[in-house]
């Protein structure tokens, strides 16, 4: 259903606009099925924290981890069942790990600087962490993201280290912290992912 509607806009777009070329098309294509596939999720997302009881702090976990993942990237599941299944775990259980799991005191400081090496590390040596079908080529671009993901992520941890609500350290630490697994190279091994970078350099 989602692929009939992309389809229609992407022809009504090439139809309005001739100078859109076969090539363009298909990143018009797989940019519209990337936001219209992503409302519902969305949608099922803040469903399922309503019912939680925990809607606020998935709130706070959902721009905590789009902010740093929209310039770090990371994997992509292979379907819609299994991208549901991945998103929900992803910003309901970091939610909810900050409900139940308290990171304060001495802890707070140890876990989160600790965290924030090993992020930083990961950050250099993966980010940002493309596809194959949406690689990021450039070196520029790729540069400007690597950078504004060290930025984001330190933001966030001094945040995290200074603020004075322990649910939210622990949204931000455990959300940053597996939303940087996501770019590594065994993440990617383990759910059939490749960098697009690597693909089309060797092509």
């Amino acid at each position: 259903m989602i692929d009939k509607i992309c389809t229609i806009l992407t022809n009504k777009i090439r139809k309005e606009m001739p100078e859109v070329d076969e090539e363009r098309a298909e990143v018009i294509m797989y940019g519209l099925q990337n936001i219209i596939g992503e409302l519902p999720k969305i949608f099922l997302i803040f469903i399922v924290a309503y019912l939680l009881g925990i809607m606020k702090l998935t709130l706070i976990s959902f721009i905590v981890i789009v902010a740093y993942r929209s310039f770090s990237g990371g994997i992509h599941m292979k379907t819609h069942i299994s991208c549901i299944i991945y998103t929900l775990s992803l910003y309901c259980g970091t939610a909810l790990l900050g409900k139940y799991v308290i990171i304060e005191g001495m802890s707070k400081y140890m876990i989160g600087i600790a965290c924030w090496v090993f992020c930083m590390i990961m950050i250099k040596l993966y980010a940002p962490a493309d596809t194959e079908n949406v690689p990021i080529l450039r070196k520029k671009e790729r540069k400007q993201k690597q950078i504004l993901s060290y930025i984001v992520l330190t933001v966030e941890f001094i945040i995290a280290l200074t603020i004075n609500i322990p649910s939210v350290t622990t949204i931000i630490i455990i959300g940053d912290f597996i939303q940087t697994l996501m770019i590594t190279r065994i993440v990617y091994k383990l759910t059939d992912n490749k960098y697009g970078h690597e693909v089309y350099a060797n092509t």
